[in-house]
Parts: C-alpha cells; structure tokens; sequence
C-alpha cells in the first residue's frame, strides 16, 4: 500500500515540479522518480529544520514538490541541462 502512495505522490509532485521549472521534463516515468525522491529530499530537509512528518496529504505533497524542485535544480546543474528563455 506505501509503495502505491509514494507513487501518487511522486506523480503529483515531478507533475507540479515540470510546470513550476522551466524547460523539458524527464517523460512521466522520469518525473514520477524525480518526485519520489524529491519525497525523500523534502522530507529530510523538513526534519533538520525542525518540523514534523506528519501533515496529511496536502503536506506532504508540498514537500515533496520543494524537493523535486531542488532536485530538479541540481540534476540541471550537473548535466547543463538549463531551460531556454524563448
């Protein structure tokens, strides 16, 4: 049943993440891994600052988006991969 959930997430957060971000996405399967991660990306974060892992789904969606936004970011960085200004 987790694995379910952590995959609605990741989908609804590597969506949201390539409609904030500027520039291609990873493809659906891509943006679901990125928002998987970014899951755990924005979960780590949140607990070193201080707050606490339960919220509810609203929540956690959007700690999830700030991490695959953050991922997203550095993914970039690394591979050069930068979005064009049209």
């Amino acid at each position: 049943m987790f694995i379910i959930w952590w995959i609605v997430v990741g989908l609804i957060a590597g969506f949201l993440t390539g409609k904030l971000m500027k520039g291609s996405g990873f493809g659906a399967v891509g943006d679901i891994i990125v928002g998987i991660i970014g899951a755990v990306v924005g979960g780590f974060i949140m607990q070193h600052l201080g707050y606490a892992g339960s919220g509810g789904l609203i929540y956690t969606i959007f700690v999830a988006v700030i991490g695959a936004v953050l991922l997203t970011l550095l993914l970039r960085l690394v591979t050069g991969n930068r979005a064009r200004n049209l």
